[in-house]
């Protein structure tokens, strides 16, 4: 595994048991993981630890896309998640780890993000760029108090 890795945190106006889900939820997770201009595509998940999960982002203006899967190391409910993510190109060699923390406070969650073995082709700065527009993606996913 690569020694390159992003640690992110940010508190959200939402409850745990949602922002758990936006990360388990197919449908929800595809609208907010994929940074500005690209989309995404899950095509299988089971979040259950030992479960899978495969996926793919496609940049919107070129239409190049990649796909990646991963293994659910641990989940417990409404506080941890952790998984890794393999690329399917032999291009971006490696496995990273990824560690999502859940935590109620005072005015919210606060989430916190590491991931682990980013591959050595992918600058860290790049990577740490899209985390943060994937998590404005994310407030505007989880933050909204919508009445049914």
């Amino acid at each position: 595994m690569s020694d390159n890795s992003v640690k992110l945190h940010r508190v959200l106006r939402t409850t745990p048991e949602k922002l758990y889900r936006a990360f388990l939820e197919p449908e929800a997770f595809a609208r907010w993981l994929p940074p500005n201009g690209f989309t995404a595509r899950v095509y299988e998940m089971t979040p259950e630890e030992g479960g899978t999960f495969r996926m793919s982002f496609t940049n919107f203006t070129t239409g190049n896309g990649h796909s990646f899967s991963g293994t659910y190391l641990e989940l417990k409910p409404h506080s941890r998640i952790c998984y890794t993510t393999k690329f399917d190109d032999p291009g971006l060699p490696g496995e990273m780890k990824n560690t999502i923390d859940i935590q109620q406070v005072s005015c919210g969650t606060e989430i916190r993000i590491l991931q682990e073995g980013i591959p050595e082709v992918i600058p860290t700065a790049g990577c740490y760029l899209g985390w943060q527009e994937s998590l404005c993606h994310l407030a505007r996913l989880v933050e909204p108090g919508i009445p049914e």
